[in-house]
């Protein structure tokens, strides 16, 4: 065993005694015994370390565990960070398949919020140093690895009091739930919110930072531990929204006066219910969706409602720092807390995003351990 606690790798056999063995170098499965990465080389002798694979658009099982990948090297202003977890998001699910609008140049290794320690930073790099706590909103060379590199504006010290799992969970969810709701819906306190789909990573941020921004906070989610989740979190109602006539007690529950702001997470599904539940002047931020749907503009006219986007990768220099700033306020202060849910080994990537689309319901951010 290494310092870290790692078991050493094994000496690399030939391709024969590989074949006996039943193992393969490269890609494969799974890796019963982690390599260290300072110590597994190639030929030239550039560290390797394990990451996941894409090299095709499709189903889960495109997901490939390669040991032979080599480290990347940061250039200018950009870090290196010795990954401990990386959470998992929709919007990697719909890349990976191939149905998102981006994509990447294949193959290319999936991921964007990690946690982890600063191993190296490039040239022109100020705000970090090498062994400082960190989570980022993006990484250049993908999330799902033992190693990542970021650049310097995507990256953000960990305090002491938050674990790295807990550090995963707050990229992609707090940075989009703040631009959902003042951003786009530019929330006041004292509105109502309603968030659709409230037990998820984005949901429960959302709530938190909602309750932080004095709203009232009405919440859905699917099962009976998605609401509890929701309601200890900032929710200060609850509804589940497989029941019948759900959105009829959410309208009991504003005297009829509907809504102000939507945060949804599932537009193909809500997006036509949603307008019907709005307040005059009440706006849906479309945080996820996946399909099409079909809706009446005039539910729009009536109440001039607005439908709008969020994509965080639309945001300026400026906004991303503005969030920065109020998320560490609330750390300090203690009401932003990252609810971690499933916890998956980098080798049960594939698993992890069959199930963050297939399960019943949501409970907190899933994530990757490395």
């Amino acid at each position: 065993m290494d310092r870290r606690g790692r078991s050493r790798v094994k000496p690399i056999k030939s391709p024969e005694e590989e074949e006996s063995s039943g193992t393969l170098r490269g890609c494969q499965w799974t890796l019963t015994s982690p390599c260290r990465v300072s110590e597994c080389t190639d030929m030239s002798g550039s560290r390797l370390m394990r990451a996941i694979r894409v090299s095709e658009f499709g189903g889960p099982s495109v997901l490939r565990l390669c040991s032979d990948v080599p480290v990347p090297v940061p250039g200018p202003r950009q870090v290196l960070i010795h990954v401990r977890a990386c959470g998992v998001n929709p919007v990697e699910t719909y890349i990976r398949s191939g149905s998102h609008g981006r994509k990447p140049t294949l193959p290319y290794t999936p991921g964007t919020d990690v946690a982890g320690v600063v191993e190296a930073v490039g040239d022109g790099v100020t705000a970090v140093k090498a062994g400082d706590r960190v989570f980022t909103t993006a990484t250049v060379s993908g999330g799902y690895a033992e190693f990542t590199v970021a650049s310097e504006d995507c990256v953000h010290w960990l305090p002491d009091a938050l674990d790295f799992p807990q550090g995963s969970a707050i990229g992609i969810p707090y940075f989009t739930a703040y631009r959902a709701l003042v951003h786009r819906a530019r929330a006041k306190a004292g509105e109502t919110v309603l968030i659709h789909g409230a037990s998820g990573g984005v949901g429960v941020a959302a709530c938190q930072l909602s309750r932080a921004l004095g709203l009232r906070v009405l919440g859905t989610a699917g099962t009976p531990e998605g609401m509890k989740l929701a309601l200890s979190n900032g929710a200060h109602l609850i509804f589940n929204h497989r029941d019948e006539g759900y959105t009829d007690k959410i309208m009991e529950a504003t005297d009829s006066a509907g809504v102000d702001i939507i945060v949804e997470m599932l537009s193909n599904v809500n997006l036509s219910k949603d307008l019907q539940m709005m307040a005059y002047g009440g706006r849906v931020t479309v945080v996820g969706s996946r399909g099409s749907i079909e809706i009446n503009p005039r539910d729009t006219m009536a109440k001039e409602s607005c439908i709008m986007g969020v994509a965080l990768f639309c945001a300026t220099q400026e906004e991303k720092k503005e969030c920065a700033a109020l998320l560490y306020a609330g750390m300090e202060a203690g009401w932003l807390r990252p609810i971690v849910g499933s916890h998956y080994p980098l080798e049960k990537a594939a698993q992890a995003h069959h199930d963050i689309i297939e399960s019943p319901g949501a409970a907190g951010k899933i994530i990757l351990t490395i």
